[in-house]
């Protein structure tokens, strides 16, 4: 007699990929982006952002310290077009100027250029002096 897993193992589905239920096997896996506590112990506490705030520094963050980045040394995001990232964050360019405003006046950010951004490690300049982060003398 055959035991369950021999039996079970054999059986596949009637949409004829026999993994098609199993996640782990659908070729798809979820990924991840390294963000320092930081973020939500304190600053998501201490400057009370709004929604979009929050999407485009953390868009900009993850361009910038979490994907691959020739410049991650000098925390600069590579170059970005803004009609990319209203189309990727669903807002308009009004929107999109009026929040990167915001996180330039709370010291977050600053536009190099024009779609191109330096991004603090540590989301201030206070915090990055607080846990030694440099920018190989960019600043």
């Amino acid at each position: 007699m055959e035991d369950l897993q021999t039996i079970l193992s054999s059986h596949h589905s009637k949409t004829g990929n026999p993994n098609s239920n199993n996640p782990m096997h659908d070729g798809t896996h979820a990924t991840t982006s390294e963000i320092p506590d930081l973020f939500f112990d304190d600053v998501l506490v201490d400057f009370k952002l709004t929604r979009v705030e929050v999407l485009l520094l953390m868009y900009l963050y993850r361009l910038t310290w979490c994907k691959p980045n020739l410049h991650v040394k000098y925390g600069i995001a590579p170059f970005v077009s803004h009609e990319e990232i209203t189309l990727q964050l669903d807002i308009s360019f009004e929107i999109l100027h009026q929040t990167v405003r915001r996180l330039e006046g709370y010291g977050f950010i600053e536009t190099i250029r024009s779609g191109q951004y330096f991004v603090r490690k540590y989301y201030t300049e206070e915090y990055d002096r607080k846990y030694g982060q440099t920018y190989d003398n960019f600043l």
